[in-house]
Order: C-alpha cells, then structure tokens, then sequence
C-alpha cells in the first residue's frame, strides 16, 4: 500500500529492519567493509576515518544497490564493493557539506569540523571520494565507473548551485525541483541503476529501477525538508531550522513566503532584517503549524507513488516488496 498524501501522525514508519529482512546479511558485510576502510590507515586518518564512517546512518544507499540486483544475477562479487562504495561517496558528501556550512553536529555527534577543522574535512571528503572510486574499480564494469564520475560532478554542480542561491527569494520550484535532484535524487538513481546493470539487468528494468531511485530520492529530500521544520533536534540529530540559518530556500519556506508575503520571518531572515534566531524560530513555529506541512507532504508521496509505478515494469520478485515498503518508510520516517 503506497502512503497517504499526508502522514497520521499516529503511524509509525515501517520498521526498517524488516524492510531490509532479505538483504540483512549482505547489510552487515557492508558495514563491515566500512570498518575496515578506516582500520587500514595511517593513525591520525584512521581516527577521522571511524568517526566519519560510524555516524548510524540508515543505509538506504547501500541498500537500494543491493535490492536493486536481486532481479538477475545477485552476483556480491560486484554488488558488496558497490553498496560499499555508495555509502563512501555519500559520507563524503556529508563532510563536505558539513564543512562548507560550518555545521556543528550531524546524527547526534560533533562534525568532522567541528572536531578537527575545516581543512581536514575538506581533505577527508577527498579521501573517501577517492576510496570510493577505488571500490567501485573492483567492479570493472565501465559504465558503472562511469557513473561515479557522471554523479560526481551533478552533485558538485548542485552543491555550487545552492551556494551562490543561498539568502536568493528570487527561486521557483523548478529551481528547488533541480536543486534537490542533484543533491539528493541523483546518488539515490545511481544506487538503483549500478544494481541493475551490475546483476545484468535488461534495459528496461536498468530504465525503471533508475527512475525509481530518482523518485524515492526526490521524496526523500522533500521530507528531509519538512522534518527540517518539525521534527525535535533530538529527532533529527541536528539543529532545527537549519536550512534557513544557511540561508537554503526549501519547499516549505517556499510555500510560506508564496502564502503568508506580508511580514514573513523568512523574508526578513533572507533580506537580513530584524533578529536573525527570532525570524528563524518565528518562521520553525509558523510552518509547522500551517496547512503547508501536509501539502509538503502531498508532493513527497506524489513522488513515492510515482517511483512504485516504476517498480509495476520489473518481473515479480521478492525484491519488490522491500523497494515499495521503502517507498511508505520515506514519507514516515520521523528522521
């Protein structure tokens, strides 16, 4: 059953670990694989590398690589470096962005910066991108390869792009739309497709799995958003409000500035008017008080209904339950 276009708040969200119950023992060797990443370094490197790589994160990622190679040839030779590396490359992608926006605390701990500074973080991030070229040249698959480096530079380019729109009102949603496709959609999408290709998938399910990906990502990013407005910071492992302090114009601030234009605490906070931490705690209040959550919501699972119309294109499977539950465990997460 696909999710309601806004969440009971009295559901929990599917249990994970049930979700992730056929792919489990794989899941561990992936975990495992991340430990050893940072066993095998230099002292100082492997101090920073364990506290980067053991953050609890969901393994969503990792975990789309391998559901998505259970419809052909499940072969872990090439599936486990992969899931491996997925998980590398989104790492790096959090200590750049912590870094870039001087975060404090990402998943209940002290950030990468925080600890050791800006430039070992910037270096970190360049290691694990690095490493995780290096598991995924295990694959030797070169369309894989190539879609590393493809990935890469849409995530590069998106994070540019958010950087010189940062504190901009000027933004529509089709900017949002782009902005949160590269972000977020596009590593979602490549763990789906390098599943696909590397269990040799027939193109038309590389097709759909991929376009599943880019969808869940999508809806993915939409509820990080919301959650951004009204989750607890102990939910989510982070300040509250914090993509308006960096000046990010999400969907939810959108729909308010577009709703509510007179005397708008996001206005104010964009346009450096006022107290800064009051306009941002009057506009975390006013959002997560107003209708716009659930409309928010809407789209988050317009996208999640859209990536299970990807999965009716794939063989029947024992693969396609977990992908749709994940669907419903998107949009009701609490963090």
């Amino acid at each position: 059953m696909l999710a309601d276009s806004y969440p009971n708040p009295k559901r929990e969200a599917p249990d994970i670990k049930t979700i992730y119950q056929p792919i489990q023992k794989d899941l561990d060797e992936v975990e495992k694989r991340l430990r050893s990443v940072g066993k095998v370094a230099p002292a100082h490197l492997s101090e920073i590398l364990s506290h980067s790589l053991k953050g609890g994160g969901k393994h969503i990622r990792p975990a789309l690589v391998l559901l998505s190679g259970k419809f052909n040839d499940y072969n872990l030779d090439h599936l486990l470096p992969m899931a491996t590396a997925i998980e590398v490359f989104h790492t790096a992608t959090l200590v750049h962005d912590d870094a870039i926006d001087n975060s404090t605390v990402r998943r209940w701990r002290p950030t990468i910066n925080k600890v050791w500074g800006q430039d070992k973080a910037v270096l970190l991030g360049d290691y694990l991108f690095a490493k995780s070229a290096e598991l995924i040249f295990v694959t030797q698959n070169l369309r894989v390869i190539e879609m590393f480096s493809q990935t890469l530079m849409t995530i590069s380019s998106g994070e540019i792009n958010q950087s010189f729109s940062a504190f901009k009102l000027e933004q529509t949603y089709e900017d949002y739309l782009q902005r949160i496709s590269g972000k977020t959609a596009s590593l979602f999408s490549m763990a789906t497709e390098s599943g696909a290709v590397l269990s040799h998938a027939p193109e038309k399910q590389v097709k759909a799995l991929k376009e599943y990906g880019y969808n869940l990502g999508i809806a993915f990013q939409i509820v990080d958003d919301i959650l951004d407005f009204t989750a607890t910071e102990d939910e989510m492992g982070k300040p509250i409000g914090s993509d308006l302090a960096q000046g990010t114009f999400t969907l939810p601030a959108m729909l308010f500035l577009e709703r509510y234009p007179r005397n708008n605490p996001v206005r104010k906070l964009f346009q450096n008017k006022g107290n800064r931490q009051e306009n941002i705690r009057l506009a975390v209040e006013s959002i997560r008080n107003s209708p716009i959550v659930p409309d928010c919501y809407a789209k988050a699972s317009g996208y999640c209904a859209q990536a299970c119309k990807n999965l009716k294109q794939l063989p029947d499977n024992p693969a396609l339950q977990p992908l749709t539950e994940l669907a419903n465990y998107v949009v009701y997460r609490k963090r």
